[in-house]
């Protein structure tokens, strides 16, 4: 079992680190906040559930139960609500085509490819952000399908400081979002 760093709160980490579910649900929650609040985010919905994550328990809850999880003080997300009702989707899907595991998206596939496929077709999970996840899961969770590197793009570098795959530690995640800064600079004066 990997240990991972991603949310830089041991409990938050350790969750993540051996819960597939609260990984798919960390990395649909990282956008437009820190990543460290959306990786943080699937252990505080454990802990207001007073259980284990289960997607097949969050695809059944009633929707404003799941809002509620989301919106009670301090939210999970800076959008709540629509991450709540991402979050249903999310496991919706893992119940109808992966019998609630989140870890059967990735289990068996064979390919970069197939992965690339599988984690496009997840509610919330556009081509950047399954690239990512691949990446993510090829250099710390050593899951590596045949095709791995190429499926995850530029973010399946090696030594590269891209995006939430190359954090470690607090270092690697200053060195990522220097890499952001500079891209968002970039992007600006193009």
């Amino acid at each position: 079992m990997p240990t991972v760093r991603l949310s830089m709160s041991e409990p938050a980490d350790e969750l993540l680190s051996s819960d597939p579910l609260a990984l798919l649900i960390g990395m649909l929650l990282d956008q437009q906040v820190p990543m460290e609040k959306a990786f943080v985010g699937p252990y505080v919905l454990r802990e207001r559930l007073g259980h284990d994550l289960d997607a097949r328990e969050l695809a059944e809850l009633p929707s404003e139960q799941v809002a509620e999880l989301f919106t009670d003080r301090p939210a999970i997300h800076r959008f709540p609500g629509s991450m709540a009702g991402r979050v249903q989707a999310l496991c919706g899907h893992l119940v109808e085509h992966y019998d609630g595991r989140a870890e059967a998206v990735w289990a068996d596939a064979s390919t970069g490819e197939e992965l690339l496929r599988r984690l496009s077709a997840l509610p919330g999970f556009g081509a950047q952000k399954a690239k990512i996840f691949i990446a993510l899961l090829g250099k710390q969770y050593g899951v590596q399908p045949a095709g791995w590197r190429e499926s995850a793009g530029t973010y399946g570098d090696t030594g590269a400081h891209r995006s939430v795959a190359d954090v470690v530690d607090a270092a690697s995640l200053a060195l990522v979002r220097e890499y952001k800064r500079q891209a968002k600079q970039a992007a600006k004066h193009s």
